[in-house]
Protein backbone atom coordinates (compact mmCIF):
# COMPACT_ATOMS: atom_id res chain seq x y z
CA UNK A 1 0.00 0.00 0.00
CA UNK A 2 1.25 3.47 -0.91
CA UNK A 3 0.73 5.61 2.20
CA UNK A 4 1.22 9.12 0.84
CA UNK A 5 -0.16 11.04 -2.10
CA UNK A 6 2.22 11.27 -5.06
CA UNK A 7 2.46 13.76 -7.91
CA UNK A 8 4.40 13.59 -11.15
CA UNK A 9 4.31 13.86 -14.94
CA UNK A 10 3.51 11.49 -17.76
CA UNK A 11 6.69 11.71 -19.79
CA UNK A 12 9.33 14.41 -19.64
CA UNK A 13 7.79 17.54 -21.13
CA UNK A 14 9.54 20.36 -22.94
CA UNK A 15 11.31 21.68 -19.86
CA UNK A 16 13.24 18.43 -19.34
CA UNK A 17 14.91 18.73 -22.74
CA UNK A 18 15.33 22.51 -22.57
CA UNK A 19 17.45 21.99 -19.45
CA UNK A 20 19.74 19.64 -21.35
CA UNK A 21 18.53 16.26 -20.14
CA UNK A 22 18.50 13.53 -22.78
CA UNK A 23 17.59 10.21 -21.16
CA UNK A 24 14.43 9.23 -19.29
CA UNK A 25 16.45 7.50 -16.58
CA UNK A 26 17.61 11.01 -15.62
CA UNK A 27 14.03 11.99 -14.81
CA UNK A 28 13.69 10.54 -11.26
CA UNK A 29 16.63 12.53 -9.86
CA UNK A 30 15.38 15.73 -11.50
CA UNK A 31 11.82 15.19 -10.29
CA UNK A 32 13.02 14.60 -6.71
CA UNK A 33 14.94 17.88 -6.83
CA UNK A 34 11.73 19.63 -7.89
CA UNK A 35 9.74 18.00 -5.08
CA UNK A 36 7.81 15.50 -7.22
CA UNK A 37 7.66 11.78 -6.46
CA UNK A 38 5.86 10.00 -9.31
CA UNK A 39 6.63 9.40 -12.99
CA UNK A 40 4.73 7.62 -15.73
CA UNK A 41 6.49 6.21 -18.77
CA UNK A 42 4.16 5.79 -21.73
CA UNK A 43 4.62 3.00 -24.26
CA UNK A 44 1.50 4.17 -26.08
CA UNK A 45 2.96 3.42 -29.50
CA UNK A 46 4.72 0.21 -28.51
CA UNK A 47 7.50 -1.13 -26.31
CA UNK A 48 10.83 0.27 -27.43
CA UNK A 49 12.93 0.33 -24.26
CA UNK A 50 15.66 -2.21 -23.58
CA UNK A 51 15.62 -4.30 -20.41
CA UNK A 52 18.89 -2.66 -19.36
CA UNK A 53 17.43 0.85 -19.64
CA UNK A 54 14.27 -0.15 -17.78
CA UNK A 55 16.38 -1.50 -14.93
CA UNK A 56 18.48 1.68 -14.92
CA UNK A 57 15.35 3.80 -14.69
CA UNK A 58 14.06 1.56 -11.88
CA UNK A 59 17.30 1.91 -9.94
CA UNK A 60 17.17 5.70 -10.26
CA UNK A 61 13.52 5.74 -9.23
CA UNK A 62 14.23 3.67 -6.13
CA UNK A 63 17.22 5.82 -5.11
CA UNK A 64 15.15 9.00 -5.50
CA UNK A 65 11.92 7.64 -3.99
CA UNK A 66 9.95 8.20 -7.19
CA UNK A 67 7.11 5.77 -7.92
CA UNK A 68 7.10 4.70 -11.58
CA UNK A 69 4.03 3.65 -13.51
CA UNK A 70 3.80 2.37 -17.08
CA UNK A 71 1.16 3.08 -19.72
CA UNK A 72 0.67 0.06 -21.99
CA UNK A 73 0.21 0.47 -25.79
CA UNK A 74 -2.91 2.34 -26.86
CA UNK A 75 -3.96 -0.39 -29.29
CA UNK A 76 -4.90 -2.92 -26.61
CA UNK A 77 -8.54 -3.87 -27.17
CA UNK A 78 -10.13 -6.68 -25.20
CA UNK A 79 -13.43 -6.08 -27.03
CA UNK A 80 -11.95 -6.99 -30.41
CA UNK A 81 -13.77 -10.07 -31.70
CA UNK A 82 -10.57 -11.50 -33.21
CA UNK A 83 -8.88 -14.05 -30.96
CA UNK A 84 -5.58 -13.28 -32.66
CA UNK A 85 -5.89 -9.62 -31.66
CA UNK A 86 -6.92 -10.63 -28.15
CA UNK A 87 -3.74 -12.71 -27.89
CA UNK A 88 -1.71 -9.65 -28.81
CA UNK A 89 -3.50 -7.65 -26.11
CA UNK A 90 -2.67 -10.32 -23.49
CA UNK A 91 0.97 -10.17 -24.53
CA UNK A 92 1.05 -6.36 -24.31
CA UNK A 93 -0.12 -6.54 -20.70
CA UNK A 94 2.34 -9.28 -19.74
CA UNK A 95 5.22 -7.45 -21.43
CA UNK A 96 4.21 -4.23 -19.68
CA UNK A 97 4.22 -5.93 -16.28
CA UNK A 98 7.67 -7.36 -16.94
CA UNK A 99 8.96 -3.87 -17.79
CA UNK A 100 7.17 -2.38 -14.79
CA UNK A 101 8.86 -4.91 -12.51
CA UNK A 102 12.25 -3.87 -13.90
CA UNK A 103 11.29 -0.26 -13.19
CA UNK A 104 10.30 -1.22 -9.62
CA UNK A 105 6.85 0.26 -10.22
CA UNK A 106 3.36 -0.81 -9.18
CA UNK A 107 0.74 0.45 -11.68
CA UNK A 108 0.26 -0.64 -15.31
CA UNK A 109 -2.31 1.61 -16.98
CA UNK A 110 -4.18 0.42 -20.07
CA UNK A 111 -7.15 1.22 -22.29
CA UNK A 112 -9.54 -1.70 -22.01
CA UNK A 113 -11.24 -1.55 -25.42
CA UNK A 114 -13.66 -0.03 -27.91
CA UNK A 115 -17.03 -1.50 -28.77
CA UNK A 116 -16.53 -1.32 -32.55
CA UNK A 117 -19.51 -2.95 -34.29
CA UNK A 118 -20.66 -4.75 -31.12
CA UNK A 119 -23.39 -3.33 -28.96
CA UNK A 120 -22.05 -2.08 -25.65
CA UNK A 121 -23.37 -4.88 -23.45
CA UNK A 122 -21.87 -7.57 -25.71
CA UNK A 123 -18.52 -5.72 -25.77
CA UNK A 124 -18.50 -5.59 -21.97
CA UNK A 125 -19.25 -9.32 -21.69
CA UNK A 126 -16.40 -10.09 -24.09
CA UNK A 127 -14.02 -7.90 -22.10
CA UNK A 128 -14.92 -9.70 -18.87
CA UNK A 129 -14.24 -13.04 -20.51
CA UNK A 130 -10.87 -11.79 -21.74
CA UNK A 131 -9.98 -10.25 -18.37
CA UNK A 132 -10.68 -13.56 -16.66
CA UNK A 133 -8.16 -15.27 -18.94
CA UNK A 134 -5.66 -12.41 -18.56
CA UNK A 135 -5.81 -12.71 -14.77
CA UNK A 136 -5.10 -16.44 -15.05
CA UNK A 137 -2.00 -15.68 -17.14
CA UNK A 138 -0.77 -13.01 -14.71
CA UNK A 139 -1.03 -15.33 -11.72
CA UNK A 140 0.60 -18.21 -13.59
CA UNK A 141 3.54 -15.96 -14.46
CA UNK A 142 3.71 -14.68 -10.86
CA UNK A 143 3.29 -11.07 -11.93
CA UNK A 144 0.43 -10.49 -9.50
CA UNK A 145 2.49 -8.30 -7.14
CA UNK A 146 1.60 -5.28 -9.30
CA UNK A 147 -1.67 -3.61 -10.23
CA UNK A 148 -3.29 -3.57 -13.65
CA UNK A 149 -5.25 -0.36 -13.96
CA UNK A 150 -7.96 0.02 -16.63
CA UNK A 151 -8.50 3.67 -17.45
CA UNK A 152 -11.69 5.70 -17.74
CA UNK A 153 -12.02 6.87 -21.33
CA UNK A 154 -13.03 10.09 -23.07
CA UNK A 155 -14.79 9.06 -26.29
CA UNK A 156 -18.31 7.72 -26.70
CA UNK A 157 -17.44 4.44 -28.47
CA UNK A 158 -14.68 3.53 -26.02
CA UNK A 159 -15.49 1.25 -23.12
CA UNK A 160 -14.58 2.98 -19.91
CA UNK A 161 -17.15 5.03 -18.02
CA UNK A 162 -16.18 5.19 -14.38
CA UNK A 163 -18.90 2.69 -13.44
CA UNK A 164 -17.75 0.27 -16.17
CA UNK A 165 -14.15 0.50 -14.98
CA UNK A 166 -15.09 -0.02 -11.34
CA UNK A 167 -17.22 -3.02 -12.34
CA UNK A 168 -14.27 -4.61 -14.16
CA UNK A 169 -12.12 -4.01 -11.09
CA UNK A 170 -14.47 -6.09 -8.90
CA UNK A 171 -13.07 -9.17 -10.70
CA UNK A 172 -9.79 -9.30 -8.76
CA UNK A 173 -7.76 -7.47 -6.13
CA UNK A 174 -4.96 -6.63 -8.60
CA UNK A 175 -7.38 -4.60 -10.73
CA UNK A 176 -7.29 -0.96 -9.59
CA UNK A 177 -8.97 1.93 -11.45
CA UNK A 178 -7.17 4.68 -13.29
CA UNK A 179 -9.50 7.65 -13.05
CA UNK A 180 -8.69 10.02 -15.90
CA UNK A 181 -10.75 13.04 -14.93
CA UNK A 182 -10.00 14.88 -18.16
CA UNK A 183 -11.52 11.93 -20.00
CA UNK A 184 -14.58 11.89 -17.73
CA UNK A 185 -14.98 15.65 -18.27
CA UNK A 186 -14.75 15.18 -22.07
CA UNK A 187 -17.17 12.25 -22.14
CA UNK A 188 -19.69 14.42 -20.27
CA UNK A 189 -19.13 17.30 -22.74
CA UNK A 190 -17.80 19.55 -19.99
CA UNK A 191 -20.63 18.84 -17.55
CA UNK A 192 -18.26 17.51 -14.90
CA UNK A 193 -15.78 18.86 -12.40
CA UNK A 194 -17.61 20.05 -9.31
CA UNK A 195 -16.81 18.98 -5.75
CA UNK A 196 -19.93 16.78 -5.75
CA UNK A 197 -18.99 15.20 -9.11
CA UNK A 198 -15.63 14.03 -7.79
CA UNK A 199 -17.00 12.95 -4.44
CA UNK A 200 -19.75 10.88 -6.06
CA UNK A 201 -17.17 8.87 -8.02
CA UNK A 202 -14.95 8.17 -5.03
CA UNK A 203 -17.80 7.22 -2.70
CA UNK A 204 -19.16 4.85 -5.36
CA UNK A 205 -15.69 3.36 -5.92
CA UNK A 206 -15.09 2.86 -2.19
CA UNK A 207 -18.48 1.19 -1.83
CA UNK A 208 -17.75 -1.26 -4.65
CA UNK A 209 -14.02 -1.91 -4.17
CA UNK A 210 -13.22 -0.96 -0.59
CA UNK A 211 -11.20 1.92 0.83
CA UNK A 212 -7.75 0.34 0.52
CA UNK A 213 -7.89 -0.20 -3.23
CA UNK A 214 -9.21 3.31 -3.86
CA UNK A 215 -6.64 4.75 -1.47
CA UNK A 216 -4.11 3.14 -3.80
CA UNK A 217 -5.79 4.11 -7.09
CA UNK A 218 -4.15 5.86 -10.04
CA UNK A 219 -5.26 9.23 -11.38
CA UNK A 220 -4.57 10.99 -14.68
CA UNK A 221 -5.30 14.69 -14.73
CA UNK A 222 -5.17 17.39 -17.39
CA UNK A 223 -7.43 19.86 -19.08
CA UNK A 224 -8.90 18.47 -22.31
CA UNK A 225 -10.57 19.99 -25.34
CA UNK A 226 -13.69 18.06 -26.36
CA UNK A 227 -16.25 17.87 -29.16
CA UNK A 228 -19.55 16.06 -29.65
CA UNK A 229 -17.85 12.65 -29.65
CA UNK A 230 -15.76 13.45 -26.58
CA UNK A 231 -12.01 13.99 -26.19
CA UNK A 232 -10.07 15.90 -28.85
CA UNK A 233 -6.70 16.82 -27.30
CA UNK A 234 -4.87 17.45 -24.05
CA UNK A 235 -4.17 21.02 -22.96
CA UNK A 236 -2.03 22.78 -20.36
CA UNK A 237 -3.39 24.35 -17.18
CA UNK A 238 -3.01 27.87 -18.58
CA UNK A 239 -5.88 27.17 -21.00
CA UNK A 240 -9.01 28.94 -19.73
CA UNK A 241 -11.53 27.59 -22.25
CA UNK A 242 -11.68 23.98 -21.05
CA UNK A 243 -11.50 22.06 -17.77
CA UNK A 244 -11.67 20.33 -15.48
CA UNK A 245 -10.20 22.23 -12.54
CA UNK A 246 -8.11 20.50 -9.92
CA UNK A 247 -9.16 22.36 -6.75
CA UNK A 248 -12.44 20.45 -6.13
CA UNK A 249 -10.63 17.12 -6.61
CA UNK A 250 -7.93 18.14 -4.14
CA UNK A 251 -10.59 18.98 -1.56
CA UNK A 252 -12.32 15.61 -1.98
CA UNK A 253 -9.04 13.67 -1.72
CA UNK A 254 -8.12 15.55 1.45
CA UNK A 255 -11.52 15.14 3.09
CA UNK A 256 -11.73 11.43 2.29
CA UNK A 257 -8.08 10.91 3.35
CA UNK A 258 -7.19 9.28 0.03
CA UNK A 259 -3.58 8.94 -1.15
CA UNK A 260 -3.56 8.11 -4.88
CA UNK A 261 -0.79 8.58 -7.40
CA UNK A 262 -1.67 11.62 -9.54
CA UNK A 263 -0.07 11.76 -12.98
CA UNK A 264 -0.29 14.97 -14.99
CA UNK A 265 -0.98 14.49 -18.70
CA UNK A 266 -0.88 18.13 -19.79
CA UNK A 267 0.09 18.72 -23.40
CA UNK A 268 3.63 20.02 -22.85
CA UNK A 269 3.82 21.44 -19.31
CA UNK A 270 3.20 18.23 -17.42
CA UNK A 271 6.03 18.89 -14.96
CA UNK A 272 5.00 22.49 -14.28
CA UNK A 273 1.35 21.49 -13.93
CA UNK A 274 2.28 18.59 -11.61
CA UNK A 275 3.95 21.12 -9.34
CA UNK A 276 0.86 23.33 -9.53
CA UNK A 277 -1.37 20.41 -8.49
CA UNK A 278 0.92 19.59 -5.58
CA UNK A 279 0.84 23.21 -4.45
CA UNK A 280 -2.96 23.37 -4.66
CA UNK A 281 -3.38 20.10 -2.79
CA UNK A 282 -0.99 21.09 0.01
CA UNK A 283 -2.73 24.44 0.49
CA UNK A 284 -6.18 22.83 0.66
CA UNK A 285 -5.02 19.93 2.82
CA UNK A 286 -3.27 22.24 5.27
CA UNK A 287 -6.32 24.49 5.57
CA UNK A 288 -8.63 21.52 6.22
CA UNK A 289 -6.31 20.11 8.90
CA UNK A 290 -6.42 23.31 10.97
Amino acid sequence: MINNIKFGPSGNGNLFYELGYKHSYQAPSWLRQLGLNAYEYSFGRGYTMSEQTAKKLGEEAEINNVLVSVHAPYYINFANESEEMAEKSYNYIIKGLEILKNMKGKHLVFHIGSQGKLNRSDAILLIKKRLKYLLKLIYEKELNDMYICPETMGKTLQIGTYKEIIDFCTMDKILVPTFDFGHIYSLNLGNFGSYNDYKEIFLYAIEKLGFERIDNCHIHFSKIQFGQKGEIRHLDFDNIDFGPNFEPLAKVLSELNLHPTIICESHSKMVEDSLEMKKIYEQINNSLQK
